[in-house]
């Protein structure tokens, strides 16, 4: 092979290679995961089990395929659960599908924040990050939301350590 096609079958090669690493098509706006609702589901000594639902909001005109998601949840800059999902949905374009996923807490991560609140602490900021896999050879879309809960807006009085 000469030189110059040499060049042209490696460009071509980093090309490909480069548009299978893209999850989304250049045009795509990553979608938008928040947290709708956490509950309870489980309480062990040493681990919690709670059901979260997400809201993953799609700002784009076409519609994206979700085959799974792995993803943090932080409390006050703290590690606080974790979870992954293999569960399927299709986010339609410019709008929005909510995922149940379940999520594991230690019971270090969940003194702490008891801690917190025994303090009189009004509020609890959360972040939730990771990435969800669109069915694409090579990785997926991160994501990245944050947010607060203030108690004083649940009716939930300070330092009684009641959610």
């Amino acid at each position: 092979m000469t030189v110059p096609n040499r060049r042209r079958v490696l460009t071509a090669a980093a090309a490909l290679a480069l548009a299978g690493c893209a999850s989304l098509p250049l045009n795509m706006q990553p979608p938008e995961v928040s947290v709708s609702d956490l509950r309870l589901l489980d309480v062990g000594l040493l681990e919690q089990r709670f059901g979260l639902s997400l809201r993953v909001l799609n700002p784009n005109d076409a519609e994206i395929p979700i085959d799974g998601l792995s993803f943090t949840v932080e409390l006050n800059g703290k590690p606080f659960a974790k979870g992954v999902s293999n569960q399927a949905v299709t986010v339609p374009r410019l709008s929005e599908a909510m995922l149940e996923v379940e999520a594991v807490s230690s019971l270090t991560g969940l003194l702490r924040q008891f801690g917190a609140m025994a303090k009189g602490q009004e509020r609890i900021d959360y972040r939730i990050h990771g990435t969800l896999y669109t069915g694409r050879l090579f990785g997926g879309v991160p994501f990245d939301q944050k947010g607060e809960v203030d108690f004083a807006d649940l009716g939930v009085p300070a330092g009684t350590g009641r959610f």
